[in-house]
């Protein structure tokens, strides 16, 4: 995938300009397109004109929590008997996300202008996800509007659900984390600075130990600064690698291979990947449109390249569960659940009994994999507090045997 600079003109005959990732530039023109712009120029981003973002002032997008209450609550005004217009005029006036808000405000005027639905989220894309997008449209040529956001509500809610579980189960052992360094950083500004004094007054020579960790409190006392300007390069340069094509595919590729939180990435991405693509299938959407859509939802880049792999050998008639077993990243479990469905010819069901399955076992590997960190941090914490306590300790321990 490569990003692309571009320059078009919305329906409303104002000129817009952006980036967008696509595989080619045809493919890059194909997507403005189907947001509702006609590209002007399409040129592909070199090293110097790449868009840069700095990590602490990027912009977030809507919550899926968020997006979740608005497809749920449209498709609830819809089947109520109201027009698009006015729902989204009842929406946007309470609607709290302000991002959301200022969306669904363009969506209306657009749609008050003669727009369809789907052309006018098309152009407010940093709002509105392409999946959802996709899934109007699909909506609006079946006349299943209601259907299609009240499926997209429920995709939303699911993915809620496990970054919840996922960030939940997280927090606690990243507080210990926090806690262990904020005991090294206390103890190597404050403690042991104050025992210095009285070691230099000992005559007999100090334990290793002692000296090793006497060393880093002096450098950390003195130096504090170059640590944090050292800590805020490496961060930002890691931000800035992870940008990069190479990095993001090294940086995904590692995830897939550390232990245990390797299983969580793959149960993760694998129940994405089903209930997406579940969910495209059951609106009546094309299986190579809707791996296409599956692929750009993956959060993990070698997923996403094995889907577009899988959706070049679906093109040519290749079964979906010959070309998931083929990329070997797929477990055998969802190779076979797919097989089955594509003899049985309920594919869609399939998909979604190995999302729920998969979702289950991503709850059941985040409290496993929480189990595993907590002992092991408040351990490694335990550790370090006794050495820095011995290194303090061991000199008056070696002076009184001295005296005795």
């Amino acid at each position: 995938m490569e990003m692309f600079s571009y320059t078009a003109v919305a329906s409303d005959g104002k000129d817009k300009k952006g980036s967008i990732e696509a595989e080619s530039r045809d493919d890059a023109a194909r997507k403005l397109k189907e947001s509702g712009l006609t590209p002007m120029s399409i040129k592909t981003q070199s090293a110097l004109d790449k868009d840069i973002e700095i990590p602490f002032l990027k912009k977030k997008s809507v919550a899926a929590r968020d997006m979740s209450v608005f497809c749920r609550q449209f498709a609830s005004i819809l089947k109520a008997g109201v027009s698009a217009v006015n729902a989204l005029e009842m929406l946007s006036e309470q609607t709290e996300n302000k991002d959301l808000k200022k969306g669904i405000i363009n969506v209306q005027a657009a749609v008050e202008k003669g727009e369809t639905l789907s052309d006018a989220m098309g152009q407010n894309s940093d709002i509105f996800p392409s999946i959802l997008v996709d899934m109007v449209r699909a909506g609006e040529s079946s006349g299943s509007l209601e259907d299609a956001l009240t499926r997209m509500a429920l995709q939303f809610e699911k993915s809620a659900k496990m970054k919840g579980i996922v960030k939940k189960a997280m927090m606690y052992p990243m507080v210990l984390f926090c806690v262990m360094i904020g005991v090294i950083v206390v103890m190597m500004t404050f403690v042991i600075p104050s025992f210095v004094s009285m070691f230099e007054d000992l005559e007999s020579d100090l334990p290793a130990m002692t000296k090793i960790v006497m060393a880093m409190s002096a450098s950390i006392t003195k130096y504090w600064y170059i640590y944090i300007i050292v800590i805020a390069a490496i961060v930002v340069a890691f931000k800035l690698y992870i940008k990069t094509d190479g990095g993001r595919h090294a940086i995904d590729n590692l995830k897939l291979k550390i232990p245990v939180f390797g299983a969580l990435q793959t149960k993760s991405a694998c129940a994405n990947f089903a209930r997406t693509l579940s969910t495209l299938l059951h609106a009546g959407m094309p299986m190579i449109e809707a791996l296409d859509i599956t692929a750009s939802t993956m959060s993990n880049v070698q997923y996403k390249d094995a889907l577009n792999k899988v959706k070049s050998g679906v093109s040519l008639g290749i079964p979906l569960s010959d070309q998931l077993k083929v990329s070997g990243l797929f477990p055998p479990m969802i190779v076979h659940m797919t097989g089955i469905g594509e003899e049985t010819g309920n594919i869609e069901e399939m998909l979604n009994n190995s999302a729920t399955y998969y979702e289950e076992e991503v709850e059941v590997q985040t409290q496993t994999l929480t189990s595993l960190m907590e002992p092991l941090i408040i351990v490694v914490m335990a550790l370090v507090v006794v050495l820095l306590i011995l290194s303090i300790y061991q000199p008056m321990i070696q002076l009184y045997n001295t005296l005795g």
